[in-house]
Formats: C-alpha cells, structure tokens, sequence
C-alpha cells in the first residue's frame, strides 16, 4: 500500500471532481479489467467504496484501488497483489492527469491466464481507470459565498437586476413588512458585488456572508 498524506494546504476555490458513480471494463489478453470510479468528499467515503467493491469482486484475483482528496493533500493507492507500482500507481497518476480530486477509484481484474508483463500491467490498469474516469464525466465546482440582506420591495427590484451581472444566484426570498434575501455569487466577485450593493444604497446595504460552498461554475 502506498500512502501520501499532508497536514494542511490552502483550501482551494475551485474543485475538479467526478460528475457521477460509473464502471466501464475492456479485455486484455484474456484479462478482464473493470474500472470503478466514484466521487467522495471524505476519507471514510473512499474507504466504503474501496470495501463494497472487494466485497462485489470478491472472486477477482486483484482489486487495486486508488483516491485523492483535495488535490494531493490525501493520497493513497494498493497494488493488491500485483507488482510493486505495476497498478495502484498508475491509477492514481489516472486520477492525477485527469485534473480529478476528491475521487476514488477501484480497477478489478480477472485474470485470464497470460501474464501481461509489468508494463503491459500499467498500460492496462491505466487504461481502464481512464475509462472509467471518461465515464463518470469530469465537473467542475467553484466556490461561491453565500450572501444575505434586508431590504425593501423597491430596493429588492433594482438589486434583483443587479446581481445576474456578477453571475450571483438567488438562493431563496422572504416576503414579509421587508424582503429577506438570500443569494450566492462566486468567492471572487464577492467584493465586487458587496461594494456595488453598497454604493447603490448609498452605504445603507452591507450584504452578511453567512457561508460558502462548492457549486457549479
């Protein structure tokens, strides 16, 4: 097993990510391979994945596996017997080349009788991780603040045509005496959108962050 693992790193404002679970297999000299990929958001997740799938494939000769979480910060990767560095390596270098974090992957292999060499072993488990990394579909997340204000129903009028220009969300509006509004916009606009808020009520308007999330860009 091979195990990378960093105390802390700058949390990043813009995560690449798998779009969805999905499998994809191929053969190779009799060998199948069938490559498993999944998006996680923690360790314990990935670790799941990897056990469901051993339990799955339970009759394969090999599971190798392999996940990243926020870019390199936690990296880890098992041969599983093949090897040393034939398989688990060259599916996260996979995970790695595709830009992709905060994922896991495991490749099963059910062996077909011909050896396939050490290089023919990281050209085939690298190639079905790839297939199923294309599978699952590639996404990209930005982080967003999520903003909130008071104001009243003129004011929310002129504001609501405002915010599309910084590529804000409305997230949700409360109707009552005043208008209760809750949106989100892009961590690097924030200031931007904050300091025309502010100017277009004369320094009355001062939007409260209240949190922040990944979201589609």
């Amino acid at each position: 097993m091979k195990n990378e693992k960093k105390t802390s790193a700058p949390e990043a404002e813009i995560s690449v990510t798998l779009g969805k679970e999905a499998s994809a297999e191929f053969e190779e000299k009799k060998s199948v391979f069938i490559g498993h990929a999944k998006p996680i958001r923690t360790e314990e997740e990935a670790l799941a994945f990897i056990k469901e799938k051993k339990a799955e494939f339970a009759d394969a000769r090999h599971n190798v596996w392999a996940y990243r979480l926020r870019g390199d910060v936690v990296v880890r990767c098992s041969d599983d017997g093949e090897p040393q560095g034939s398989a688990g390596i060259p599916v996260l270098d996979a995970l790695r080349k595709s830009g992709v974090s905060d994922a896991v992957l495991v490749v099963t292999r059910y062996f077909g009788g011909i050896l396939l060499g050490a290089g023919g072993l990281v050209r085939a488990y690298s190639h079905a991780a790839k297939l199923a990394i294309d599978e699952a579909g590639i996404v990209t997340y930005e982080k967003y603040a999520i903003l909130r204000m008071s104001c009243s129903y003129s004011d929310y009028q002129r504001y609501l045509a405002e915010l599309p220009k910084f590529g804000a969300r409305v997230d949700s509006t409360d109707f009552s005496d005043r208008v209760e509004l809750s949106f989100s916009v892009k961590l690097t606009r924030k200031e931007d959108l904050t300091a025309r808020i502010r100017e277009m009520s004369g320094g009355a308007h001062t939007p409260e962050v209240v949190g922040e999330r990944f979201d589609f860009g």
